[in-house]
């Protein structure tokens, strides 16, 4: 049986690089679809942070208007490796 790993390790027995990432909140929207809305939210986000890494959709959800859907909404957290500062 394998030893576990320790923390630092990754799986397959090499060493991972100390890293720390932060992960902010964003609503993506679109009035296309889900898929546009998170790349929406993506598109923006590079635009100002550098070395996005992973986005996770949290929630989807859509805006009514007269009985009909008028746009989709992606709340997605966006990851991007932190470098100090604020």
């Amino acid at each position: 049986m394998a030893a576990p790993s320790r923390g630092g390790e990754h799986e397959m027995g090499g060493h991972m690089p100390d890293s720390v990432y932060k992960v902010i909140e964003l609503v993506g929207t679109s009035t296309d679809g889900w898929e546009q809305a998170v790349a929406s939210a993506v598109a923006l986000a590079s635009q100002s942070l550098r070395d996005l890494r992973v986005a996770e959709v949290s929630e989807l959800d859509v805006t009514i208007e007269n009985g009909k859907v008028s746009a989709y909404r992606a709340k997605v957290n966006v990851s991007f490796k932190y470098e100090g500062g604020g």
